[in-house]
């Protein structure tokens, strides 16, 4: 108990500095430098989560691991990714969130660091799923983070620019990891990624704040419930449970996810088999994919209010429609065709990045009670990742499935992969248009 009452103690929020600070000149560098660092931060967690991504073939290759195998330790770390953002959200509200977010860095890198040196399959499933529910930190960590330090008036601005977060995350991984695999082998990469995420966890040390209150800064921010919100958060929480509309927003989440990270798990992977792209290369080409999804999460809400004055549908539907424009490009047409597997990746980013912001929160929130924002947000991201989980296994047993030898060399078939992928993107486009005409909640 007394080991508990520690930890308890340890992740506290910090208490309020006795004297106030009315330097706003030193708050605005404080708060930008936190902000700096947070965001950079959770794109280091990113390349601790998709550092396998890069190595899968020559994983397989070493006959190391099958690509069944190793779409099960893939789906490890989403389904219990999925139980940790839910988990980790609620208990980041009440967190020192800047030592939850190095517990989730610290501990990801290590999980790193442990599989560059294992050999068993069972212990790769394992610690991945450990890895995972860490990397669930990091989400909730800078979120919170964000509603502390930015009042209303410009936290939407400060957000889109966090959202781009993961997509710095991924080029980074895709440049600098496949540079390591393809000078050292994969067992160096995941050293690597462990390696980068234990440096950055000493910057986040130095740079990343807790909360304004603790050096002395006061954020005048309006109340974001009413009294009669925070009487009925348990009622519009129900709502949001009870609405189909988020549910099938939720839906249209979890098959566009799996378009997701189906190019983001195995986009190398088939680069290098089926159009025999070196690593080095099929992973800059995904990683082009990465950079554009920075462009489109933070001009997301641009197109939003200027372009479409203000409507999701619409967007989100021209959007999801370049989502399956992009994968029937980078999947249907054969042979090697650099300049057409590059505008598939920058169509696909694009796509991605604002569907991410819209489809994967942001609509369903605005149908939902303004005091149940939140059990929202859980909704769409629960069934996002268990739709991410389910594709890696589906992906790596539909590509194994579906291998020959001919003349002593390995063979694959990706017709019924195609079929997978960009169905799950129509389907998404599908339930998407369900929605159309849903009203907003506001009770």
């Amino acid at each position: 108990m007394e080991l508990f009452n520690r930890v308890l103690s340890f992740y506290k929020i910090p208490s309020p500095a006795g004297k106030p600070e009315t330097d706003k000149e030193r708050f605005k560098r404080v708060r930008i430098i936190s902000f700096l660092t947070a965001t950079l931060g959770y794109g280091v967690y990113y390349v601790c989560r998709l550092s396998m991504n890069v190595i899968r073939k020559p994983m397989v290759e070493e006959g190391f691991l099958s690509e069944t195998q190793i779409g099960i330790i893939g789906s490890c770390l989403f389904f219990t990714y999925a139980i940790g953002k839910l988990c980790n959200g609620f208990i980041a509200d009440r967190s020192n969130v800047k030592r939850l977010m190095v517990t989730g860095l610290l501990v990801s890198a290590l999980v790193n660091l442990i599989l560059g040196f294992t050999d068993s399959f069972f212990l790769f499933a394992l610690f991945w799923g450990i890895n995972g529910f860490f990397q669930s930190m990091g989400a909730a960590s800078g979120v919170v983070s964000l509603s502390r330090w930015f009042d209303s008036s410009n936290r939407g601005t400060y957000y889109g620019f966090w959202s781009a977060s993961h997509n710095i995350g991924e080029a980074i991984t895709f440049i600098t990891i496949a540079i390591i695999a393809t000078q050292f082998g994969w067992r160096y990469a995941l050293i690597g990624a462990g390696v980068i995420g234990i440096a950055y966890f000493m910057v986040i040390q130095i740079g990343m704040k807790d909360t304004p209150q603790k050096y002395g800064y006061l954020l005048e921010q309006k109340r974001l419930n009413n009294e009669k919100g925070n009487t009925d958060f348990n009622k519009a929480q129900k709502a949001v449970l009870r609405n189909p509309a988020i549910w099938v927003l939720a839906l249209g989440s979890a098959f566009m996810y799996i378009s997701r990270y189906a190019v983001n798990s195995w986009g190398v992977f088939y680069l290098e088999t089926m159009k025999g792209y070196s690593t080095l290369d099929a992973s800059f080409i995904i990683s082009i994919s990465s950079v554009c999804g920075i462009v489109g999460t933070i001009a997301s809400g641009l197109i939003s209010d200027k372009l479409f004055k203000g409507s999701r549908n619409v967007p989100a539907l021209v959007f999801g429609l370049l989502n399956v424009v992009a994968l029937c490009l980078f999947l249907l047409v054969p042979g090697v065709h650099f300049v057409i597997d590059v505008i598939a990746m920058v169509l696909f980013g694009l796509g991605i990045g604002v569907l991410i912001c819209f489809l994967g929160g942001l609509m369903a929130v605005d149908l939902a009670p303004k005091n149940a924002a939140g059990a929202a947000l859980g909704v769409v991201g629960v069934a996002s990742y268990i739709g991410a989980g389910v594709q890696d296994i589906m992906s790596g047993w539909l590509i194994e499935g579906h291998k020959h030898f001919v003349n002593g060399s390995e063979v694959y078939d990706f017709t019924y992969i195609n079929y997978f992928w960009i169905g799950a993107a129509l389907m998404s486009v599908i339930l998407t248009l369900l929605v159309w005409n849903a009203k907003a909640n506001n009770n």
